[in-house]
């Protein structure tokens, strides 16, 4: 009998450990003192939800979690500490490590996401790290009234920053069974960094369950959104109230050529771009170039917007809502930056965006030129 009971315990064991309706978290926390917490959230509905505690003991920590189909977003708050570690349940055993010194290097393994979503990280922070060094060494030639090497210093960090961009977009389009490529295409379209056709290149090639999830919904209803204001489309339709009080929209200011403007009486560069529009304006507008200006003034400043057009000379039609970024026309176009323009023709198609300086005389020139 004494020889049955430890047969008895290991069966039991082997069944726990072979538990196939669970999977587990190993993990080590190495400089941590024991009894500190790590607490395990998921995000549902774009919140986050409290599903466990875990302990540090001997600078290491285990947990057990149920297994399911549900794509999920998981992370981990150490107690006392701002930053946590993002990862991707994926019915698997999984393996954590957490650096007390470097919570943004910590990271988990064991699934194909989490060692894409480790391979990501360590990529962002090599560009990080690369320009931080070059905001130090641009500063330095500034201090040192080295104009040449920092004009050279501005544009590698441009290039860098353009190399990034190209490295999170080629990212996430290799990654379409990642819901983490979701959440990285979203931010990047929300940024405009990349356009709708990159983010509907991985819509399409995302898995069944991927495309299921909350935030590919999200993700889909941003596309739209972002085509509604692009070049080749139609021009979102408006109204809104002029300085007399009057309700005055985009279809009753249509010319042969239409610039939509928006821009604000508190908006320095906008203020500064005005005497450009007001000369192509002049010159244009008998061979039929219109413009509408929408300004985002904040409520209360009718008196000041108002006084802005008079002072810069901005004979044209007028509309604000008085609702600084709140503006719903802004939010139908997509501003998020002013000043921001968009050229329209005579059936109120979008054929250019953003047009400043001498860009946009050569266009309208272009255009209505002799």
């Amino acid at each position: 009998m004494k020889r049955i009971i430890p047969f008895i315990i290991a069966l039991i064991l082997i069944s726990c450990n072979n538990d196939s309706n669970s999977y587990s978290i190993d993990g080590s926390a190495a400089g941590f003192s024991d009894g500190t917490k790590i607490y395990v959230f998921e995000i549902v509905k774009n919140q986050p939800a409290p599903i466990d505690t875990l302990v540090i003991n001997g600078e290491k920590f285990e947990g057990s979690f149920s297994k399911t189909d549900d794509i999920s977003i998981r992370y981990f708050q150490v107690e006392n500490l701002n930053s946590s570690i993002l990862y991707f349940p994926e019915n698997t055993d999984l393996q954590a490590v957490i650096y007390k010194d470097s919570i943004t290097a910590s990271y988990v393994t064991g699934s194909p996401q989490n060692v894409a979503y480790k391979s990501f990280n360590e990529k962002s922070r090599a560009f990080n790290i690369q320009k931080q060094n070059n905001v130090r060494q641009f500063q330095q030639a500034r201090n040192e009234q080295d104009n040449l090497l920092a004009t050279q210093i501005q544009q590698a960090n441009n290039t860098l920053i353009q190399q990034e961009r190209t490295f999170k977009k080629e990212f996430a389009l290799a990654n379409p069974n990642s819901v983490f490529s979701v959440m990285l295409m979203t931010e990047l379209l929300s940024k405009k960094e990349v356009n709708f056709a990159d983010a509907e290149q991985l819509l399409k090639n995302l898995s069944p369950k991927v495309a299921a999830v909350p935030l590919t919904k999200d993700l889909e209803l941003l596309i739209a959104n972002s085509k509604r204001a692009e070049v080749g489309t139609k021009a979102p339709d408006f109204s809104g109230p002029s300085p007399n009080g009057e309700i005055l929209s985009l279809q009753e200011t249509l010319g042969k050529y239409t610039i939509i403007d928006f821009w604000a009486s508190w908006c320095r560069p906008c203020r500064m771009e005005n005497p450009n529009v007001v000369k192509v304006y002049n010159k244009y507008h008998d061979k039929g170039l219109n413009i509408i200006s929408v300004s985002l003034d904040k409520p209360g400043q009718n008196e000041r917007w108002i006084k802005a057009i008079k002072d810069d000379k901005m004979d044209w039609y007028h509309i604000s809502n008085l609702k600084f970024w709140n503006d719903p026309i802004a939010k139908m176009y997509n501003v998020r930056s002013i000043p921001a323009t968009f050229l329209l023709d005579e059936n109120g198609n979008i054929i250019a965006k953003n047009l400043r300086g001498p860009a946009l005389g050569s266009k309208i020139a272009s255009l209505l030129g002799n």
